[in-house]
């Protein structure tokens, strides 16, 4: 189905076929969407990243992690977290991220689009692209055809009741062919002008399959046809770097998975926001709110437009302070309740609203809760009662003593204990349902491809390198976590035997303030990000 990297892990059917790149899997965190996975790729650190947005109480916001405002203070904290400037500082290019990686060059990167002015170099790429008259009707004729694309295979679905589905109407087909297209093109030719013009280092995301696995499934006709669109744009890329300059070496990078299946609303008449307030003895809408999907491209557009980025922040927002609010990334949902300052304790919840967690708990759409116990710390709760203390759980522990984090698989634990240890983390964390014999989940949010907690494929993303670079890993370790591939590229870049220049300097005007400087040295390579 994709023969370029086919090729390259030498399964294609030619003669004398030999394999160029080696595939690692990698496991995500708690938080498995490309809010916390690229910040901690290009930045070293997703500290305090709970899930794609989440309530933080000291400053009464709602964090978004595609919303620009919510973008740069996220690079902010994570700068002054680890005094790096991140993975791109010496001559690198970020392009179509959500984050500078602390690229000079930049484009569409979403932290950037904050900025007004001269200085907001974010939409340069559009400029850049579509002053050349060829590339302007090139791809606005495919762009136009993408969108009777969609509207010809959404008709298809819906005559043919294809379940599960969710709605693809209103602006959608423009989002998904300004994903599967535009934001496409204009990236890929921003990567091959850095290719030829010899930048040590480019970070490009590439966002069409993840937009379009949303909302037609990870394994549909659709999302197939637009992975080999994305192959073809890998070959033309390699095909430049035959001709670039300088010698580079092609990663191909998913930040995250995606995991199938139909959303909680469509399963049980009711969203987790319901059923939260049913759980508070609050009223609850005779008819379930749609949950605003958070994918990537419609931020991208927005931002493109000079648009706010989010029009909603999730499942509800309280009328009145005492109400909880209920926000969803993907399958993992977070409930906060504004009018308390602190994280609530198990006990206080309870005191409060004593039915609320056993609702939560033992719906059958619930996988797990994550609360905090007042004296025995991180508490995962589970269907009749089953109780984890993470604290207390040996290093070896089995299913057994696991409880409802057994079927969720290897590190699952370890996962939910780091989230718990974050200043931000909601009073309950919710994981939804998952069928480890189907690999589905239950989205909180319109997805029936949705990625963002645990379950299934969402959590298992991929790293494709070539055999010249040194192994990610040990045989027989795992890769865990975003902030372990970031040290797995930094250490590619140090192979690369470039010279030493400062990471950050006090004449960064993107920083607020200056850090001392550290060394970085440059490398010769394309880091190539394409969401699984």
């Amino acid at each position: 189905m994709l023969p370029t990297v086919a090729r390259w892990l030498g399964a294609d059917e030619g003669p004398g076929a030999r394999a160029t790149h080696r595939l690692t899997p990698w496991r995500t965190d708690w938080s498995s969407q490309t809010g916390a996975s690229q910040l901690g790729i290009l930045h070293g650190s997703n500290h305090d990243v709970p899930a794609f947005r989440w309530y933080e109480k000291d400053t009464g916001e709602v964090m978004v992690s595609n919303r620009p405002a919510s973008a740069v203070e996220l690079q902010r904290r994570a700068i002054a977290r680890t005094g790096d400037g991140g993975l791109l500082t010496y001559d690198g290019a970020s392009r179509g991220n959500l984050f500078s990686g602390g690229a000079e060059q930049l484009a569409l990167v979403l932290s950037m689009a904050a900025r007004r002015g001269k200085e907001n170099r974010s939409r340069a790429g559009y400029f850049a692209y579509f002053s050349d008259p060829a590339n302007a009707v090139r791809t606005a004729l495919s762009f136009v055809a993408e969108v009777g694309r969609e509207i010809g295979e959404s008709t298809r679905a819906r005559l043919r009741r294809r379940r599960p589905r969710v709605s693809r109407g209103g602006l959608y087909p423009f989002i998904r062919a300004f994903a599967t297209v535009v934001e496409r093109d204009v990236v890929v030719a921003a990567v091959i002008g850095d290719m030829l013009a010899g930048r040590a280092a480019v970070y490009a995301d590439l966002v069409a399959y993840d937009e379009v696995a949303h909302h037609s499934g990870p394994t549909s006709g659709d999302a197939e046809k637009v992975l080999r669109r994305l192959d073809r744009s890998l070959a033309l890329l390699a095909q430049v770097a035959e001709h670039a300059p300088r010698p580079y070496r092609i990663v191909l990078l998913s930040d995250h998975g995606q995991s199938p299946g139909e959303t909680y609303r469509a399963r049980y008449g009711l969203t987790l926001g319901d059923l939260v307030r049913a759980g508070c003895g609050l009223p609850v809408p005779r008819r379930a709110r749609r949950t605003r999907s958070g994918a990537e491209a419609r931020a991208a557009v927005r931002a493109a437009l000079r648009r706010p980025v989010e029009e909603g922040t999730g499942e509800h927002r309280p009328r009145r302070l005492a109400e909880p609010i209920v926000l969803a990334s993907g399958n993992l949902g977070l409930v906060s309740f504004p009018d308390v300052p602190h994280r609530m304790t198990r006990e206080e919840i309870d005191r409060r609203h004593p039915a609320l967690l056993p609702t939560l708990a033992n719906h059958p759409g619930i996988g797990f809760l994550l609360v905090r116990s007042e004296d025995r710390g991180p508490l995962v709760l589970g269907a009749r009662g089953a109780e984890v203390y993470l604290d207390e759980l040996p290093a070896d522990a089995g299913p057994d003593a696991l409880g409802p984090l057994a079927d969720f698989g290897p590190g699952a634990a370890d996962a939910v204990r780091r989230t718990d240890g974050f200043p931000h983390t909601a009073d309950i964390m919710v994981n939804s349902a998952y069928d480890p014999l189907d690999g589905e989940v239950l989205a909180f949010e319109e997805q029936i491809g949705s990625h963002g907690g645990l379950g299934g494929a969402q959590s298992r993303p991929f790293l494709l390198s070539p055999l010249v670079l040194s192994r990610p890993v040990a045989e027989g370790a795992e890769l865990v976590g975003a902030e372990a591939v970031h040290h797995v590229l930094r250490c590619w870049l140090h192979e690369a035997h470039g010279p030493e220049v400062p990471r950050v300097t006090p004449a960064d005007d993107r920083l607020p303030d200056p850090l001392a400087p550290t060394a970085f040295p440059a490398a010769d390579h394309v880091v190539q990000d394409k969401t699984q």
